[in-house]
């Protein structure tokens, strides 16, 4: 028969056990993330940026895009889009850290646009996100919220 204090030393170690960080091996096995819909202003009308769930690769974060210009709506595109985060960065957004991203989207007629922004994290699996875009001479500033998954 077991002691009570044996007992007692048994639950207080595994109720520690429970409460430790994840490993990042594990945050950075997460291989989707979902990005809400995100709008910016222009002069006289607004870009809203919307993305699939972007798909993890290596150090790769890769989906396909569109971005619809009002009232202009011939302006308006899709593409795809690829963002690098490294497995440094993921394992410092689990620490609750920002980690900043760059990537290229080249638009349906092949055009590139430079890719650039950060993610700061408001808990293990979501938080907010940053994303600036280079268009034809001009910077569009998303902001928005992602949110990790491991399946679509």
């Amino acid at each position: 028969m077991m002691s009570r204090l044996n007992l007692c030393l048994l639950l207080v170690l595994g109720a520690v056990a429970g409460l430790r960080a994840e490993p990042a091996s594990i945050v950075t096995g997460w291989d989707h993330v979902c990005v809400a819909p995100m709008k910016t202003s222009i002069y006289i009308g607004s870009v809203t940026l919307t993305t699939g769930v972007f798909e993890r690769a290596g150090s790769s974060l890769t989906t396909t895009y569109q971005a619809r210009v009002f009232p202009w709506v011939f302006w308006s595109e899709s593409g795809r889009i690829t963002i690098g985060l490294t497995d440094a960065g993921l394992a410092a957004m689990a620490k609750g850290e920002k980690a900043e991203f760059s990537g290229v989207a080249a638009n349906q007629k092949s055009k590139p646009r430079k890719v650039t922004g950060y993610a700061v994290p408001a808990d293990a699996s979501s938080g907010m996100i940053k994303v600036r875009i280079l268009a034809d001479g001009y910077t569009l500033v998303f902001n928005g919220s992602y949110l990790f998954g491991t399946g679509k």
